[in-house]
């Protein structure tokens, strides 16, 4: 990118590890990020050409997938045809690195270069690892100070980091992210017994100005700080941002922290396998979030086709890297749920915007009375309504003859049954509206549930449990 001084954007890509920006400056890189997006277009483009040039010569995985699909490099000559590039999917990440451990063919460096290691889980099936060179552990420092940046987050903040330092990159990237801008970092992590009373107490000792863990996480903070008699308005947070699960761009998940906390509030976030993760992020003191194309090039596209669809769809994120160069990713499926916007200069930057943010995952989608339903459609109801205790579970069943939707919610304050009757109504009324289907709304004592200090798992599925019965017994019979 022809731009001077701290701007110049290069491959691979290099930055100067002293600059900062004046305080009083909202845009790290000016230049790159209030230029018009068809000319910063071009320049992705490019970009782009040199990166598939790159893993072409240095990764089997992809020179081995866009072969089987005709696509060469130097048949990308724009936007539209970048499209026809094939997508990965994270189950060929996963079956890639099975034959090729540890990092797969898709890794660039020579095995020796990788100096960080992070990953998923496992949880849900074979660990996928994350293998990251010195070099590209600073870009994502790089990139995410610059989105920081633009939340406001100034080198005389103290940013504690609630959330598991461990494989998460989301502890990772925000803590790199912080140190480099320059702010003091206080990575107190998350998921010990009794740890957010803890919480309470060091972000009052240490003058914690910044918050970074999960939405759940958060409200958890509220309400265990107002049990020790702490108003959370007290703790002196001035910024929360988020990552790791819809709610920060969920209007009921957000109006009950801005308030709880009387701070501002910011979504960031995509895919662990894309870090720089906060290329999703947002940079103004409202919903949803920008994406940094500079960074991460995002195409939210068609499920089908995958093709790129226009400003006002909803769609898929499909994710591109324009700084990896240890583990590039390029066209990677995210199987998420969006909508986006066309860029505005009134937002500050001029990249497209996702007003609802990352509200739901396709594979989280489930269907009742043949309506499809995502579980944060019932989050943004039932947590906007007056008493909701601060918990909930949805329930899908099968009843005689039709799965059956129930909502078990946490009820604030002891009322008579006829007052507690007329709120369930009120919140059956609203997700008949709100979803296309009746869902039975149970109400329950507050605290009949428990809390979170990471990621909240909220959808119990009951039909799952019948189909493995059925199928068990389907077998049993074929082999008597």
């Amino acid at each position: 990118m022809a731009t001077p001084g701290a701007e110049h954007w290069t491959w691979p890509p290099r930055y100067d590890e002293s600059y900062l920006p004046p305080l009083d400056q909202a845009n790290w890189f000016p230049i790159r990020e209030t230029m018009p997006s068809d000319q910063r277009d071009e320049l992705i483009l490019a970009r782009i050409q040199d990166v598939m040039s790159y893993a072409w010569d240095n990764a089997p995985f992809y020179r081995r997938k866009w072969e089987e699909a005709g696509v060469h490099p130097s048949s990308v000559k724009t936007l539209s045809d970048f499209e026809k590039v094939p997508v990965v999917h994270k189950e060929e990440l996963r079956s890639d690195q099975a034959k090729h451990e540890p990092f797969g063919s898709y890794l660039c460096v020579p095995a020796h270069e990788v100096k960080h290691i992070n990953g998923t889980s496992g949880t849900t099936g074979r660990p996928t690892a994350f293998g990251v060179s010195d070099a590209d552990w600073r870009r994502v420092a790089n990139a995410h100070a610059r989105v920081m940046w633009g939340m406001g987050i100034r080198p005389s903040d103290t940013v504690l980091v609630a959330s598991p330092l461990s494989l998460y990159w989301g502890s990772w990237g925000a803590y790199i992210g912080a140190e480099r801008l320059g702010a003091r970092v206080f990575p107190f992590g998350a998921g010990t017994t009794g740890q957010t009373a803890r919480t309470v107490h060091w972000i009052r000792q240490m003058g914690v100005t910044v918050f970074y863990g999960t939405p759940s996480y958060a409200l958890r903070l509220a309400e265990v700080a107002t049990e020790v008699g702490i108003d959370p308005r007290d703790l002196g947070l001035r910024i929360l941002f988020f990552s790791g699960e819809p709610g920060a761009s969920i209007p009921s998940i957000r109006s009950r922290i801005t308030e709880a906390f009387g701070a501002e509030v910011f979504d960031s976030g995509s895919m662990a396998e894309v870090s720089p993760w906060m290329h999703l992020g947002a940079a103004s003191n409202e919903a949803g979030m920008l994406c940094w194309q500079d960074l991460v090039y995002t195409e939210v596209c068609d499920p089908q086709s995958y093709r790129r669809l226009n400003y006002g769809a909803e769609g898929t994120p499909v994710y591109t890297t324009l700084e990896r160069t240890s583990q590039p990713m390029i066209r990677l499926l995210s199987n998420d749920l969006t909508t986006w916007e066309a860029p505005s200069a009134d937002r500050g930057r001029t990249y497209p915007f996702l007003p609802r943010g990352i509200y739901g995952r396709i594979d989280d989608m489930f269907t009742v009375r043949g309506e499809n339903i995502y579980p944060s459609a019932i989050d943004d109801v039932v947590m906007a309504a007056p008493g909701y205790g601060g918990e909930h579970r949805i329930v899908i069943s099968r009843g005689d003859a039709m799965d059956v939707l129930a909502v078990q919610v946490e009820h604030a304050v002891d009322v008579n049954d006829a007052a507690l009757a007329a709120w369930v109504n009120r919140i059956s009324d609203r997700l008949r509206t709100v979803l296309g289907v009746g869902a039975n709304v149970v109400p329950v004592k507050q605290f009949t549930f428990d809390r979170t200090e990471f990621k909240a798992r909220r959808v119990i599925d009951d039909r799952n449990l019948l189909r493995q019965i059925s199928s068990a017994t389907a077998r049993t019979q074929d082999t008597t």
